[in-house]
């Protein structure tokens, strides 16, 4: 069960108006408490069983979020940026109220799967080195990729600082001859997050990636539904896998 809340913070926090405004709301007498009209912004009440309702608007109350993300190209993996859009910007005002903040980063040119929450132990969780959480990418590679390639990913291929990488699990799944050269098209699943890791490794094995998206985080899948840039909250099911991996 929730702790108990002022109804002006409750109020402030889903998004009806600052402190103040929620106040002359309140003394307009444009909120009732479980059907009682509400006296005190001050007062308390469980935010989770007390019936709150704003200028006839039903308050639900939340206090985190969880929601997959299709992120589109140039926008960039923080929640604010001087220069470029973020994926926060992508969010509504009404999900933006509980501060989230995108699980990990993906670069801006890349495209795909990504968490959006205020859920700090779940993101440590799964960003944690220790976790080795599987991250499944689908991409786009000039260069011929084959079998040497696979066995190279499988047993760590060593990146441009010296870095060598866990053992990962590389997959082609089609080439395409064009009039500069053979392009193939791989599934790569890695179990650590280096910068730009993906890239690197390719570059690594004398291939560069042209076109990344990231597919799958854990036993999170992307929702090919979602559009590039549309977003939805995790279904029960997910979160569930989510937390009980």
């Amino acid at each position: 069960m929730a702790k108990r809340m002022r109804l002006d913070k409750l109020l402030s926090n889903m998004g009806f108006g600052s402190r103040s405004e929620v106040k002359i709301a309140v003394k307009q007498g444009r909120v009732t408490v479980d059907g009682i009209r509400a006296k005190d912004s001050g007062m308390q009440l469980d935010p989770e069983q007390a019936e709150v309702i704003i200028d006839g608007e039903r308050v639900v109350f939340q206090d985190v979020i969880y929601v997959m993300l299709n992120k589109p190209q140039g926008v960039v993996s923080a929640t604010e940026d001087t220069r470029d859009r973020t994926v926060i910007d992508l969010l509504t005002d009404a999900d933006r109220v509980l501060k989230p903040f995108p699980v990990g980063r993906l670069d801006k040119d890349t495209e795909g799967l990504l968490l959006i929450t205020n859920d700090g132990a779940l993101a440590h969780d799964l960003l944690s080195p220790k976790k080795h959480v599987p991250k499944t990418y689908e991409a786009n590679v000039r260069g011929d990729v084959g079998e040497a390639d696979v066995h190279a990913f499988a047993e760590g291929v060593e990146l441009d600082d010296g870095y060598v990488t866990m053992p990962a699990q590389l997959r082609i799944d089609g080439k395409e001859e064009r009039e500069d050269g053979v392009y193939s098209r791989i599934t790569l699943t890695i179990h650590e997050g280096k910068f730009h890791q993906v890239k690197r490794m390719f570059e690594s094995v004398g291939k560069q990636v042209v076109y990344l998206r990231r597919v799958a985080m854990g036993p999170l899948r992307l929702d090919e539904s979602l559009a590039l840039g549309q977003y939805r909250p995790l279904t029960e099911e997910e979160l569930a896998a989510l937390l009980n991996r």
